[in-house]
């Protein structure tokens, strides 16, 4: 393997396209001989479609009577300090619709979603550990609560065990602003195998082009140059993680330079496509044009495609002040997010395309003195759709007021361990050395949730 990769370094520089990226794939299963199924795969891509701030299960997916609005609740182990308190709850200004055969309720706020929640699972029981948003993140991301160890996001440990299906696309992708980088990282496994960025329009990647279009043969040049001030170097510290690393995305970068600008060039799409999504609908058109380009991925072979909706800082969906401030993201989002699904299955690929949407945590039954509601990480919904989940169904719940999860509790990493499941992979067989400490990807004793399987 040493002489072949020396061969790779002296003969390329690191730029031979499509060719050297499937000799890089052939040394990676030789390297790491775990990229085979352990079970049947059920889907060839999941969309991840998570929502940065704590989207309220309570407003949106996970309706509570009235009953309790205005009277002191306990609540036991929150806040900083984890003291006994008690604080009212506020009401709930939202109506719920029942829809579908199922007959789910679902929020005035998402009504585009509750048309398509026959081919949704809704998970009502979830919880997490972490109540601030980064850590939170970061414990959606890697199933870990913490940082003693440099986990990988869910996307890393997909792109490590699974490798590509498409050496001109990347396995991992992310589109939009996340609320932590690691949320895009390959952690311990290797910067390889972080998230490629991808936004919508005629820049699928930053730097991708050059500013001023160069010829082929001053580009072969320029490469050749390159590969002779850089061989040297690059036979030093061939084992360095990062520098591997930028070596295979130049390679890809320059393979992307032909596949990706078709991948997100919308031209060809039916105007009733384009409807589907919102797309040119002033509320609808940049999520739309996110998730669309997520199809169109998923149809080439990409893997895993996170999307990031109201990212940076502590996210937008952070609604302590006033709940309304929900309203505008809902807009954004409910239409182009049925509308993937509906295109999903029109075009036969909602079985083989998992749709997840989740979140930092959920929020609380009361407010910090105002209209809003803070943090809560220990209930809160997650909802699957596609992959062979069972549609029309709701799985789990929290108490009276929607603050803990209590009938059939999911920690976080369970949703994890669904989502490889689904791409047939085994979360419990799933662990690489460390120093000679065997770690997992996911917390021990996380399990999918079959109740919600087909």
């Amino acid at each position: 393997m040493t002489s072949r990769r020396q061969f790779f370094y002296q003969a390329s520089g690191g730029f031979l396209g499509s060719a050297l990226g499937g000799l890089w794939a052939q040394d990676r299963q030789a390297m790491f001989p775990r990229g085979v199924y352990q079970t049947e795969p059920k889907v060839k891509s999941v969309i991840y479609l998570f929502m940065c701030g704590g989207v309220s299960h309570i407003d949106t997916f996970d309706p509570k009577d009235r009953r309790w609005e205005g009277k002191l609740i306990d609540a036991i182990g929150f806040g900083d300090n984890q003291a006994a308190m008690q604080r009212p709850v506020i009401p709930c200004h939202r109506t719920f619709t029942r829809y579908g055969q199922s007959g789910i309720p679902v929020s005035d706020w998402f009504p585009h979603v509750g048309g398509v929640i026959d081919d949704i699972a809704v998970v009502r029981s979830m919880f997490c550990t972490e109540g601030n948003h980064i850590p939170a993140a970061i414990e959606s991301a890697t199933g870990h609560q913490g940082r003693l160890l440099d986990h990988p996001s869910l996307g890393g440990w997909v792109n490590y065990a699974l490798g590509t299906a498409n050496h001109n696309l990347p396995t991992f992708v992310n589109i939009g602003r996340s609320t932590s980088p690691v949320q895009l990282t390959g952690g311990y496994l290797g910067a390889e195998y972080s998230a490629t960025p991808f936004q919508a329009g005629a820049t699928p990647i930053p730097n991708l082009q050059p500013e001023t279009p160069v010829g082929n043969a001053a580009q072969a040049r320029r490469l050749e140059t390159l590969a002779n001030l850089n061989r040297g170097f690059r036979e030093q510290y061939q084992t360095e993680s990062a520098l591997t690393a930028r070596l295979r995305t130049y390679e890809l970068a320059a393979r992307m330079q032909l596949s990706a600008p078709e991948a997100v060039e919308f031209s060809q799409e039916p105007d009733h496509v384009k409807l589907l999504y919102g797309i040119d609908e002033k509320d609808t058109d940049d999520f739309g044009r996110q998730l669309l380009l997520a199809r169109r991925l998923a149809e080439r072979g990409v893997r895993f495609i996170q999307i990031c909706h109201g990212g940076g800082g502590n996210g937008q969906w952070d609604s302590h002040g006033d709940m309304k401030g929900h309203a505008p993201l809902c807009r954004q989002t409910d239409k182009p997010i049925a509308g993937l699904i509906r295109d999903l299955k029109q075009r036969g690929m909602l079985d083989s395309t998992l749709v997840v949407w989740t979140s930092d945590f959920g929020r609380t039954p009361w407010s910090q003195n105002t209209i809003g509601r803070d943090h809560n990480p220990k209930g809160f919904t997650s909802w699957l759709a596609g992959g062979s989940v069972k549609g029309g169904t709701v799985h789990g719940n929290t108490d009276d007021v929607g603050y803990r999860a209590v009938e059939h509790p999911h920690y976080i990493a369970d949703l994890q361990a669904t989502v490889l499941h689904q791409l047939g992979l085994d979360a419990e067989r799933m662990e690489v050395d460390i120093d000679g400490r065997p770690v997992r990807l996911v917390e021990r004793f996380a399990d999918p949730i079959y109740e919600i399987l087909g």
